[in-house]
């Protein structure tokens, strides 16, 4: 009787633990488990992630934020100013549950370091650090491409993350959502995580991101619009966003029931620098398996320099379905293309096996081919056999496509039993095939295919339900990242050869109305429910035009997650100064070095140029020379204009490689005369606000080029409401 009474006394001190609510506050180290009183907490993290707002540290702790909001960078509106790390997990921490946090406005919500058995579990992680993009609907600047080839001392952090985990063994990441931010999970030196059932869709960069993390679970994800260097129907670059990333390193992971769509590339797997200056390692033996990669304005799988195997996986609408370069020994099953630029395409692949698949509509099924040479700096080439050679291509289904096989500079190709219905070509062989066979192309062939080991250890599920808008044509990039419908929206669509603009409304359940219009005259519009479009005409004498609706229907969340009422109004904004830039070009010597004394530089100025035009915008990217004749490295330029502006305060800001700098009325105001800014993308982009009076004002913007890629970009619009 007395062990029964003591085993109750235990039972209730303990649950008395448990049930402790406490207050959140800056500097709470939490050492046991705890319940956080329901409140909104506008607390303020340190500068950088180094410092924690909030430790949590020990063993078998359990801490229920039980809904309540943890709210950062209150001094901020913009996402690209957020900045601290709001919950740390303490190195050596170990079976953490983490629950029911709505955590918002930092640079990474959520950082685990060296953890064993974390959980988090049904956090809202959403509206956390992202940056401001460059690129427009006419033009993609290069500041807001990502680079991930090095996270050795977390150089990661520089994105951003709703999740990051360094270290952790068996974490489990499940019911969590993550929106309007830049990466959602990020995964460095991790093994054997559980990632289930999370939703991970509409930020600008990354779903899931992976380095050097092998061995883990990725299963039944949204990770949907996860997506940005895109305008439909002028550019598809992505910019290295992707649903899911996979760099440097990482192996036998499985991918399974995943929905990555709409998402720069729905999977990214690159074998890392490490593999590239060795020929050694890879991200290999990952398993792909029954994922919806659809709608990638690039790529719907990439894997390069690894093996891997991709199996009942969807591809549609992309421009490649399996971009392969350079893979080996690699798998590709029984998976749907449909409606791809080029299906398979596999450049310096190796001991491919591609089976059982079905094409249609794909401009072309399969490309395979090689360079005769390698680059000469290229270890990889050096150390490793990059011949293209030994394709079994078998009982796949081409139908409604024009082409079925682009092959060329591969040795030993072996067509078997492939079919094929309304197909326009079936196969074009260009220079430097040997060993091709297709006699037996035309017999039917009956195979079952050997199933790999892991399948019987996938959990039977199904994708996870599409929710989003499918289409390429519902990618709508903002300065601030996807477009994700649960706001109104005046969307400029499209400007015809007229001069007219066309406009899509869109939005939730409601109605909307004119407002206020200036500098536009409306031509057409439609009913005043969502969707609807409007046509206007601009008057190109007013270079501050607006059109601004009003709104009255349900409660919203902004593009910054703010939440609206239900009468409001949104609108459409564009600036474009009435003036004339002058811009000449010189040639430079190393006696003018921009490396070297700036004021000895701008001698070269009272030389000749070596060309001059006038422009309405400074807009270039020169990927080679500035103009047939015209010098592609070391050269200078000098872009001069005059505008008459009223009087506000205007975001200025300028992106360039080499150097730059920025001039206004002869007072520098941007200085990025250091080759630094150029180490990184995301640097070349320098940004000022500045009040300026009304009247006229003179504009220099000053550019160098050393070598390779060059960008000389220039934007200005008035204070806007960021709210």
């Amino acid at each position: 009787m007395k062990s029964i009474l003591t085993a109750c006394l235990l039972f209730f001190l303990q649950s008395s633990i448990i049930a402790e609510t406490i207050d959140l506050k800056a500097g709470l180290v939490i050492k046991k488990s705890v319940i956080v009183n329901a409140n909104t907490y506008n607390l303020n993290a340190s500068i950088g992630v180094k410092q924690a707002l909030i430790v949590i540290e020990g063993k078998d702790i359990t801490v229920d934020f039980n809904h309540a909001i943890l709210q950062g960078s209150n001094d901020k509106t913009r996402p690209d100013e957020f900045y601290g790390l709001a919950i740390l997990v303490k190195k050596g921490s170990k079976n953490i549950i983490i629950k029911n946090a709505l955590i918002h406005g930092y640079k990474i919500a959520i950082l685990a370091d060296s953890a064993d058995n974390i959980t988090i579990d049904k956090c809202d992680l959403s509206y956390n650090w992202r940056q401001h993009l460059q690129s427009n609907r006419e033009r993609e600047d290069v500041s807001d491409w990502m680079s991930y080839h090095h996270n050795e001392h977390d150089e990661w952090f520089r994105y951003g993350a709703a999740i990051y985990l360094r270290k952790c063994n068996k974490a489990t990441i499940t019911n969590n959502t993550v929106t309007g931010g830049q990466c959602a999970l990020m995964m460095t030196g991790c093994e054997k995580a559980e990632v289930t059932d999370n939703n991970f869709s509409f930020n600008s960069a990354i779903g899931i991101g992976m380095y050097r993390s092998s061995n883990n679970r990725i299963y039944h994800n949204r990770l949907d619009y996860n997506v940005r260097g895109f305008s439909y129907g002028k550019y598809k670059r992505g910019q290295d966003s992707a649903g899911i990333l996979v760099f440097e390193q990482c192996s036998n992971n499985i991918f399974a029931f995943n929905t990555a769509t709409h998402s720069g590339d729905g999977f990214f797997l690159w074998a890392g620098q490490t593999t590239m200056d060795t020929g050694e390692g890879g991200c290999n033996d990952n398993f792909l398996y029954g994922n919806d990669f659809s709608y990638a304005p690039t790529n719907g799988v990439e894997v390069t320099f690894s093996r891997n195997l991709i199996m009942k996986n969807i591809i549609k609408n992309c421009d490649h379905g399996v971009w392969g370069g350079y893979s080996y020994d690699t798998d590709i099953t029984d998976n749907i293309f449909e409606n791809n630029k080029i299906g398979i395409a596999i450049e310096h692949g190796q001991n491919i096996n591609i089976v059982l698949n079905q094409f249609t509509n794909d401009k072309t099924g399969v490309k395979l081919w090689s360079r005769e040479k390698q680059p000469a700096d290229w270890i990889y080439a050096q150390k490793r056999n990059t011949l293209s050679r030994n394709y079994w291509i078998a009982t796949n289904q081409f139908n409604s496509t024009p082409l079925a096989f682009d092959l060329m500079g591969t040795d030993t190709i072996v067509l078997s039993g492939n079919k094929k219905t309304d197909v326009t070509a079936y196969l074009k062989l260009g220079d430097r095939i040997d060993n091709f066979d297709s006699s037996r192309d035309e017999e039917p062939l009956d195979m079952e295919y050997q199933k790999d080991e892991r399948l019987k250890t996938i959990k039977a599920v199904k994708l996870p339900e599409t929710i989003v808008p499918q289409g390429l044509q519902e990618m709508r990039i903002t300065e601030w990242g996807p477009y994700d419908f649960r706001y109104p929206l005046v969307w400029l669509k499209n400007i015809d050869s007229t001069g007219i603009y066309q406009f899509e409304i869109l939005g939730p359940k409601g109605n909307w109305g004119i407002k206020k219009i200036n500098g536009f005259e409306i031509i057409e519009k439609k009913e005043n429910s969502f969707p609807s479009t409007i046509t206007a005409k601009a008057d190109k004498n007013i270079q501050n035009r607006s059109i601004e609706l009003s709104y009255a229907g349900p409660v919203f969340v902004n593009a910054l997650g703010k939440p609206q009422d239900g009468n409001n109004s949104f609108a459409f904004q564009e600036f474009q100064p009435l003036c004339k830039w002058d811009i000449n070009w010189y040639k430079w010597d190393g006696i003018h070095d921009p490396a070297k004394e700036y004021t000895n530089f701008i001698k070269l100025f009272d030389e000749t140029p070596v060309y001059s035009t006038t422009a309405d915008k400074i807009d270039y990217t020169w990927w080679g020379a500035i103009g047939k004749g015209l010098p592609a490295d070391s050269f200078a330029t000098v872009a001069t204009t005059k505008m008459i502006l009223e009087e506000n305060t205007y975001h200025i800001s300028i992106t360039a490689d080499d150097y730059a700098k920025l001039f206004i009325d002869n007072h520098e105001v941007i200085n990025a005369w250091d080759s630094q800014y150029t180490e990184l993308d995301e640097n070349t982009n320098h940004r000022i606000s500045i009040k300026l009076k009304a009247g006229e004002h003179s504009f220099k913007f000053v550019h160098a080029e050393k070598t390779g890629l060059a960008t000389m970009q220039f934007y200005i619009k008035p204070e806007r409401d960021f709210k």
